[in-house]
């Protein structure tokens, strides 16, 4: 019983080990019938994604003959394709125990338009592999990393005969088996890439990002890293704009361009403001920047000043003490601590802010003074309560 249970373990733990495993379930297995002198075109069934190497089987039967065993059971005893190609034993031992006389020629195609060329013409060398010998069995292992016949993007290859028949018809036998790399399932090749890519930069955040390429292909990475393209791209646009969502906080802040981003959530807010249309600014600027806990001092200011357009002026106080916590420097930041304090009929600390700061420059070209009179004139244009504006007035006089 203990031999059973160590012999299943490491039977076990071979299996785990293994890079791949030949698929069974994607195997081409096609009876054609030709005339003689008659040539056709055999298209394979899709290769599974991460499909790095194939092995194809050809033979040819008289009439009656059937095939011993089928090559996707043959491939069992082979591990994995190197199986095949250290020697020439093992291919023959892929070979058909059974075949006829006839014989046909054979090329391979990675191309649908020069596989039709082969079946008009017989040209066979636009071809990415070919066989000009008659042969009535064949079998070979084509590789990723040797043959052009499998590239990264390959999903199909055509097969063209050519009987060599001079009179009788004959049936040939193909048998394709894909080995499926583990590690290469998972990868994104370019195309899958460049796929994921433009539908990121359709998303919302890459939209506004003046050079979005880097944030795109930094979610990029960190989808790869978790799911194979193949579920991703099957997900419906919702589902894959919620997917994304989990990623764009941490590619903003890997690619520093949280404050780009900022920068212009503040300035939407603000042409919203300037529309009269505060609610939506403020939304704006809690639910893309606030709610996030990626706000500078210059945001909690925005969302601050917009307060105070509407009214809300303990709200106002409260954001803009955070920003001032934040960067007690900021001096757009005091100065709209100095106007709610003045909305809020606390004068005296409205005073003490404009008697620190007013002889100097909020920014480099505007002064306090300056920029608290433009204030006040916006504020009395939309009515916000004026009685305390002359005060302030003779303070930065």
């Amino acid at each position: 019983m203990k031999i059973i249970k160590i012999a299943f373990l490491f039977l076990t733990s071979i299996s785990f080990a293994q890079d791949g495993y030949w698929d069974n379930q994607r195997v081409t297995n096609k009876e054609i019938k030709l005339s003689a002198g008659e040539r056709t075109l055999v298209k394979s069934e899709d290769f599974p994604d991460g499909t790095t190497e194939f092995v194809y089987r050809i033979t040819l039967l008289d009439e009656n003959q059937k095939l011993v065993s089928d090559l996707s059971s043959v491939l069992k005893a082979i591990p994995d394709p190197t199986g095949i190609t250290q020697g020439t034993g093992s291919a023959i031992s892929l070979t058909s125990k059974v075949s006829g006389d006839d014989k046909c020629i054979y090329a391979v195609f990675s191309d649908n338009n020069k596989a039709v060329d082969f079946i008009k013409s017989g040209d066979s060398k636009r071809a990415c592999l070919y066989q000009n010998n008659p042969v009535n069995k064949e079998v070979k292992v084509i590789s990723l990393e040797k043959s052009t016949c499998l590239i990264n993007d390959s999903k199909t290859i055509w097969f063209g005969f050519e009987s060599k028949n001079w009179i009788l018809g004959q049936k040939i036998i193909l048998e394709i088996v894909p080995w499926v790399d583990i590690k290469a399932s998972k990868i994104w090749n370019q195309t899958n890439k460049k796929t994921a890519l433009n539908f990121i930069k359709t998303t919302e955040i890459a939209s506004k990002l003046p050079n979005p390429d880097a944030f795109c292909f930094n979610i990029i990475e960190k989808l790869q890293n978790e799911y194979k393209f193949s579920v991703f791209q099957k997900l419906s646009n919702t589902e894959k704009l919620s997917l994304i969502n989990k990623f764009e906080d941490k590619a903003l802040a890997e690619t520093n361009a949280v404050e780009v981003y900022n920068k212009i959530i503040r300035q939407e807010s603000k042409t919203l403001a300037k529309q009269g249309k505060y609610d939506e600014g403020i939304l704006l600027m809690n639910d893309k920047i606030i709610n996030k806990s990626k706000a500078s001092p210059l945001d909690y200011n925005t969302l601050g000043e917009l307060y105070i357009y509407t009214k809300q002026f303990e709200k106002a106080l409260k954001t803009l003490k955070i920003a001032e916590n934040l960067d007690s420097s900021e001096l757009l930041v005091q100065l709209n601590l100095a106007h709610t304090y003045m909305f809020l009929d606390k004068m005296s600390e409205s005073r003490e802010i404009h008697n620190k700061y007013k002889e100097q420059n909020v920014s480099v070209n505007q002064t306090w003074k300056n920029k608290t009179i433009n204030d006040l004139d916006k504020f009395q244009k939309v009515n916000l309560p004026n009685d305390n504006f002359k005060k302030v007035l003779r303070l930065v006089d």
